[in-house]
């Protein structure tokens, strides 16, 4: 059997510009809604495209079948993830702990600096924890809800969410990526972290700023701050204790603790299941039928919100909005665009195409700053491209390692290198698993939120102008490569 060819230039910049184009008429036709099913139809377009580059190139097709399962399976447990935040925001929503943390936001944050801490608070509970995503689908979830009753806007929120979940987790030696990029370069964690420090810190603290003054910005805009008649919906239809904070405090020991996400979500889920039955009987009475038992009544009402969330009926249309959430079903159509994504980006890495798009970057390194500027771009594209945030760390990984080396570069460059393009860009691409589970838990879409993510897209940038301008030193070495 003839070794396949690998793809030639013209072959990767079709696959590339096809992409962009396809996902540009997506957002053309179908605006906000392209993430609904446009998108996925675009990335299975790609896939079949590349799929035919692959068999010209002299790849079977049962090869090109096997990448893609390979490809879907490394995301299955991101999948099984999403499916368990769905069924834990749908418990929180009726056991009353998401209502009271929106009713303990309320009382305790203040409209103008709301979004700075937002921020801080992500950020701190994300370092503590090392999951951006236990903290976007428990304090994301209920931050959203403050901002509403606040009269705040939810993109401005969901950027100050992600800034902050992100830095924390990037900067927590019990985050999975920090751990990864670390490993991948060949660094020590500490080493890793400490390096990383120099840059994201400064750009969290101007992040932080920023939100700041968008918070001072926002009420001398006249924005509308009537939030006591949500208190006061609150109060009528929830039992509010500060017992019910006991699973998001579960969740958070547990994860201290490094017990794998599945089973500390699923924990969660049962906390909240009980907290619903024992404390929120009188809710649970007035959303079903006064023919069910009370028995029959919990037990539907709580097999649905697992199911499909609640659609409560509590008298107030904010109050509604805000609880009508939640549940595995809202999880699937994400699944879907997970699933569409890794097979456009099994593909590409299958036939040679992504590697192909990595080696033209790579001929067009002559000293270290342009090497490390290429790590950072690299990994953002394959977010872009394999659309999963531990390829764009472990593939650039691979490939840069030896250039670091002839460089005379330590490994702890390569590592923040690989962060800073690929970890804290990934929620930023709709596609990315990153950026879809975003927008399944948060409800906003990437493409409108990400300009509000200044940290994310500020480091870097940052980290790119510090290297050319020479505020980072380097060794004064130049190669060829």
């Amino acid at each position: 059997m003839l070794k396949p060819r690998s793809p030639s230039f013209f072959q990767t910049f079709v696959s590339i510009t096809s992409l962009l184009f396809m996902l540009f008429m997506t957002v053309y036709y179908f605006g906000e809604d392209s993430s609904s099913g446009p998108n996925q139809v675009a990335l299975l377009l790609c896939a079949g495209l590349a799929a035919l580059i692959g068999r010209y190139n002299g790849h079977q097709s049962k090869d090109i079948e096997q990448a893609i399962v390979r490809g879907i399976s490394l995301t299955i447990n991101a999948m099984l993830i999403l499916l368990v935040v769905g069924a834990l925001i749908g418990c929180w929503m009726l056991s009353g702990t998401v209502p009271m943390m929106i009713y303990a936001g309320l009382l305790l944050l203040h409209p103008e600096y709301f979004y700075l801490s937002c921020t801080l608070l992500c950020g701190a509970v994300a370092l503590c924890v090392g999951s951006s995503w236990t903290v976007a689908a428990t304090l994301g979830v209920a931050m959203l809800g403050v901002a509403e009753g606040f009269g705040l806007s939810p993109l401005i929120t969901a950027g100050a969410i992600i800034s902050g979940a992100y830095f924390g987790d990037k900067l927590s030696p019990m985050s999975d990526t920090t751990n990864l990029a670390a490993a991948v370069a060949g660094t020590d964690l500490f080493t890793h972290i400490r390096f990383m420090s120099l840059t994201s810190v400064p750009v969290f603290v101007c992040s932080a700023f920023v939100f700041w003054l968008l918070g001072r910005n926002s009420l001398d805009a006249g924005v509308v701050i009537d939030f006591q008649q949500l208190q006061q919906a609150l109060q009528h239809n929830f039992t509010l204790a500060w017992y019910l904070l006991l699973p998001l405090l579960v969740i958070l020991l547990l994860s201290v603790y490094r017990m794998p996400a599945l089973p500390t979500l699923a924990i969660g889920v049962i906390a909240g299941a009980v907290l619903a039955v024992v404390v929120q009987q009188p809710f649970i009475q007035a959303q079903m039928p006064a023919e069910l038992s009370a028995m029959d009544a919990s037990v539907k009402i709580l097999w649905q919100a697992l199911f499909q969330g609640i659609q409560p009926e509590t008298g107030s249309a904010l109050l509604d909005s805000l609880l009508s959430r939640g549940g595995m079903k809202s999880m699937l159509n994400t699944i879907w665009l997970i699933i569409c994504a890794m097979a456009f980006g099994a593909v590409m890495e299958q036939v040679g195409l992504l590697q192909k798009l990595l080696q033209l970057m790579l001929s067009m390194v002559t000293r270290s700053a342009s090497l490390i500027s290429a790590t950072i771009a690299t990994a953002f594209a394959t977010n872009c491209i394999a659309a999963d945030q531990y390829i764009s760390l472990v593939l650039p990984g691979r490939m840069f390692s030896e250039q670091y080396q002839k460089h005379q570069l330590s490994p702890q460059h390569l590592s923040r290198a690989l962060e800073d393009g690929g970890t804290v860009t990934s929620p930023l691409v709709p596609w990315n698993t990153c950026g879809a589970y975003m927008h399944g838990v948060l409800h906003v879409d990437p493409l409108q939120y990400a300009v509000y993510c200044f940290y994310n897209w500020l480091t870097p940038l940052v980290a790119i102008l510090l290297l050319q301008f020479g505020v980072i030193k380097l060794p004064a070495v130049s190669h060829r490569v």
